[in-house]
């Protein structure tokens, strides 16, 4: 119980930086159109700030279904990225644990999961770390949710305020602090370049399309620096 609540504890700077875009959520998605089942559906069901917020774009602006499945598949393949990166300790726990957790998975979990397992790698108490801090981020996503959805229906004028602009400064100042590792650093690159070029096509495919970009530069990258590794660390042993 100690390293659930101690990931808990662990995330609550998390916590406080990811409530005021669960309002923004639920206010621009009330705003969009959505009905309030809806709107809460998506947070409970999905779970992924950002396809949430590109889904309700793409939904208010009367965008094909298919289109908004594709995008928000897209946008989550960053998610490939945290998933190779957190394998070597989640590789060795049940089928049960690795479906849960990989569900939960958000930036924010992964920034205080990944310097947790990195400094403490006890495969036992970093799954209840772990689900510790899933647990605490969904259940206040789904909390802050609910109060933007009651504010959006009360002020709906909320919707009309650029809100939506907080998430980007946010995703900001994570990658920002990732951008020490390789694959990291050539992915965020190579993502905003095909952003910046790609911005004027329809649908917001360009961000469909930096995405793949990034995530395919990310892994690349990734397994280059592996190969290179491993003749290193086979030439320094003894």
């Amino acid at each position: 119980m100690r390293p659930f609540l101690a990931g808990a504890r662990d995330t609550f700077p998390m916590l406080v930086g990811a409530a005021p875009f669960g309002v923004i959520f639920g206010t621009l998605a009330i705003g969009s159109g959505l009905p309030v089942w809806l709107a809460l559906g998506l947070s409970a069901l999905v779970f992924a700030g950002s396809s949430q917020f590109v889904a309700v774009s793409l939904i208010g602006s009367g965008t094909a279904l298919p289109v908004i499945w594709l995008t928000t598949f897209v946008v989550n393949l960053r998610h490939a990225l945290y998933s190779a990166t957190l394998l070597p300790y989640a590789r060795e726990l049940p089928a049960r644990w690795r479906w849960a957790l990989a569900f939960w998975l958000t930036d924010e979990t992964f920034a205080v999961v990944e310097n947790q397992l990195r400094h403490h790698a006890n495969v036992k108490d970093g799954a209840w770390y772990w689900l510790g801090s899933s647990l605490a981020m969904y259940f206040n996503w789904q909390l802050w949710t609910v109060v933007g959805v009651l504010l959006g229906q009360s002020v709906p004028v909320l919707a009309t305020l650029g809100l939506d602009f907080a998430m980007v400064a946010t995703f900001a100042a994570i990658v920002t602090l990732q951008l020490r590792e390789r694959p990291v650093l050539f992915a965020a690159l190579v993502s905003g370049i095909v952003a910046l070029l790609a911005r004027g096509l329809p649908y917001k495919l360009g961000l469909m399309l930096a995405a793949i970009a990034g995530v395919t530069t990310g892994v690349l990258v990734e397994m280059w620096s592996e190969q290179v590794r491993k003749p290193a660390d086979q030439g320094g042993r003894p």
